[in-house]
C-alpha cells in the first residue's frame, strides 16, 4: 500500500501525507489525524529504514546496565525494563540492552555511540561520581540517567528519593520502640545504594542508636538468608531488619519464616525495599518501601527519553519521585 493511494483518497499531496506520517509540525493536527486514520484503515506501515535515513534518526535507544552486580537477576529492574521497552515500541523505537563492564578497557556503549546505532542512552545504576556520564556529557551525546550523580553540567535524570525511603522506614521502626535495627545492604558504590544506607544511618544517629547491625553483601537470597541467621545468633540480636533490595528481603523472610519469627509474638520486624519478589515462596504481606508501579515508572522514563531525543531543555528533564510505605504484617 503506497502513499499515493492514501493521498488520492484524501485529496492531498504525497508530500503532505509523508510529512504527516513522519510527525512534522508543519502539518495541522486535523490533517495528521485524517492521514493516520486512513493509513491505519489500509494497514499501511512506513518504510522504517528509509524514514530513518531521511530524518537522521536511528529510532533506537540503548539501556546501559552494569555487569557487576548484574541487575538482570532483579525482578524489579527487569519489570521496569519491560515497561520501558513496551512504551518506546508504541513510538516505533527499539530498546537495546547494553551490558557494560566498568573494568574493561573499552566500553560497549561507546561503540554504539561512535557508530551512531542509537539516538540516546538510558544509563542505569549510576554511581555517585559516574565516569560513564562524565564521558557522555563531554562528547555531547544525549543520555537519561536513572539516578543522580555529581556532574559538572546539568543533565537529564529520573530518580526516586532513596534516602527518604530508607530514612522514613527506619524512623517508623524507631517510633515503634526498636533500638537494635539491622540493615542488609548491597556491597557496591551505586548511588541509590549509598543514598539508602545514608538514610538509615542518619535516622539512627538522630535517635542516638548504634549502627552495629549494618551488614553489606552481594544482592542474593542466599546472602540475606545466611546473614539473618548470623544476626539472630548474636548475644544482642536485632529486633528489626531492613533490606535495601528485595532479593535480600526474600532471603531474610525465608530465614525468619523457618524460625517462626516472621509474624507472631516473637517476630522480628522486617521492612523490604520494593517488597518481596512476585515469585517469593513467603506468603506474608511484608512491610515495604514502595516505589510506584513498574508500569508507571516505565511510562515516565519512556516519555522523558522521547522528549530528550526531540531536543527538549535538559532542565525540564529532571524528575524525583517520592516513595511510599506499607506497614504490612511485619512492621
Amino acid at each position: 500500500m503506497s502513499l499515493k493511494a492514501i493521498a488520492k483518497e484524501l485529496g492531498l499531496s504525497v508530500t503532505t501525507v509523508s510529512r504527516a506520517l513522519n510527525g512534522y509540525d508543519d502539518v495541522s493536527k486535523e490533517t495528521r489525524a485524517r492521514v493516520e486514520a486512513e493509513a491505519q484503515r489500509r494497514g499501511y506501515r512506513p518504510n522504517t529504514f528509509a524514514r530513518r535515513l531521511k530524518m537522521g534518526k536511528i529510532d533506537a535507544v540503548g539501556l546501559v546496565f552494569p555487569v557487576h552486580p548484574v541487575p538482570l537477576n532483579n525482578s524489579v529492574f527487569m519489570e521496569m525494563v519491560g515497561e520501558i521497552s513496551h512504551e518506546l515500541a508504541r513510538h516505533e523505537i527499539d530498546l537495546l540492552l547494553i551490558a557494560d563492564d566498568d573494568l574493561a578497557d573499552k566500553h560497549s556503549y561507546m561503540r554504539m555511540v561512535q557508530s551512531r546505532r542509537v539516538d540516546a542512552l538510558i544509563v542505569a545504576h549510576t554511581l555517585d561520581r559516574d565516569p560513564r556520564l562524565e564521558q557522555l556529557q563531554t562528547i555531547g551525546f544525549p543520555f537519561l540517567a536513572l539516578g543522580r550523580s555529581q556532574l559538572p553540567q546539568p543533565y537529564a535524570w529520573f530518580d526516586f528519593d532513596n534516602y527518604a525511603g530508607m530514612y522514613h522506614a527506619t524512623r517508623w521502626l524507631i517510633d515503634k520502640g526498636h533500638q537494635r535495627i539491622a540493615l542488609l545492604g548491597e556491597s557496591n558504590s551505586q548511588a541509590f545504594i549509598i543514598q539508602r544506607r545514608q538514610g538509615y544511618l542518619d535516622a539512627l544517629a538522630e535517635a542516638g542508636l548504634s549502627s552495629e547491625w549494618l551488614r553489606t553483601m552481594p544482592p542474593s537470597r542466599r546472602a540475606g538468608y545466611t546473614t539473618t541467621q548470623e544476626l539472630l545468633s548474636l548475644a544482642s540480636p536485632p529486633t528489626a531488619i531492613l533490606t535495601d533490595c528485595n532479593t535480600h528481603g526474600d532471603g531474610v523472610a525465608m530465614a525468619l519464616s523457618q524460625l517462626g519469627r516472621l509474624i507472631g509474638d516473637n517476630a522480628v520486624s522486617l521492612v523490604v525495599y520494593d517488597g518481596l519478589p512476585q515469585d517469593s515462596i513467603v506468603d506474608v504481606d511484608v512491610a515495604a518501601v514502595i516505589q510506584a508501579t513498574r508500569q508507571g515508572v516505565g511510562k515516565q522514563i519512556a516519555e522523558m527519553v522521547l522528549r530528550l531525543i526531540n531536543g527538549e531543555d535538559i532542565a525540564q528533564l529532571q524528575v524525583l519521585w517520592q516513595p511510599g510505605f506499607s506497614a504490612g504484617q511485619t512492621a
